[in-house]
């Protein structure tokens, strides 16, 4: 009997550990207050690609939560397209990752038909307009507030109107006025970008989307408010 009850709580402390970690694996988290969740950490509903198969090039982990890349470069977009909003997420990134969020985009002509925020293991002191944070190609982040490469980041982008905001960790990153870009394959300081149509001029309503290209990125706690 003196072994017996040794035994019995030995053996409870070793489940109470074992569902204290599967309970730690429950990341997903309920939508704030005024949002709707676009991914539901369990399917793809609400999403597609341009390949077919979408089990070919991204990947639901339903015990975490978390939206991935799998084997191919694919962007995955929203079915829903969308104006002004708040979108709130996190993502991670693997070394050398290059990725992006896009918005109000045409999944058709991603390149030229939308907006990208970019996601990028660049390790540069300085920031560029291609930089991890950039609206890309058009303006440079104001800082780099993003955690070590394989840690989880927040990210929130705010668009409303000609505005653009990007927030990266609680830190505003990106304050863009699209009004400012009237000029074709211009930005407002005299440099070059690959829009053939000033940004202006673009569409303010279209799809959310992930990039991949080729690096492990992913994402979970996608949350949306419409403005």
């Amino acid at each position: 009997m003196k072994y017996f009850l040794p035994m019995i709580v030995l053996l409870t402390l070793s489940l109470t550990g074992v569902q204290a970690a599967h309970h730690a694996k429950k990341t997903s988290v309920k939508p704030p207050k005024g949002f709707v969740a676009l991914f539901d950490g369990k399917s793809f509903d609400g999403w597609f690609t341009s390949a077919g198969n979408m089990r070919e090039t991204w990947s639901v982990d339903s015990e975490s939560g978390v939206l991935a890349r799998t084997l191919r470069n694919v962007y995955i977009w929203t079915d829903k397209a969308y104006r002004d909003f708040i979108l709130d997420l996190e993502y991670k990134l693997s070394r050398r990752c290059n990725s992006g969020v896009f918005i109000r985009s045409d999944p058709q002509n991603p390149v030229q038909g939308g907006f990208e925020i970019q996601l990028y293991d660049d390790n540069q002191p300085s920031s560029d307009k291609h930089s991890h944070g950039s609206l890309y190609d058009a303006q440079a982040p104001s800082s780099q507030p993003a955690k070590k490469v394989g840690e989880w980041d927040k990210m929130r982008i705010r668009v409303k109107g000609d505005l653009i905001g990007v927030w990266i960790n609680g830190t505003q990153v990106i304050q863009a006025d699209l009004s400012e870009w009237t000029t074709a394959q211009k930005n407002p300081d005299g440099t070059k970008n690959k829009f053939k149509t000033a940004l202006n001029d673009l569409p303010k309503t279209g799809h959310i989307g992930f990039q991949d290209h080729g690096r492990n990125v992913a994402f979970r706690n996608i949350f949306l408010k419409q403005l």
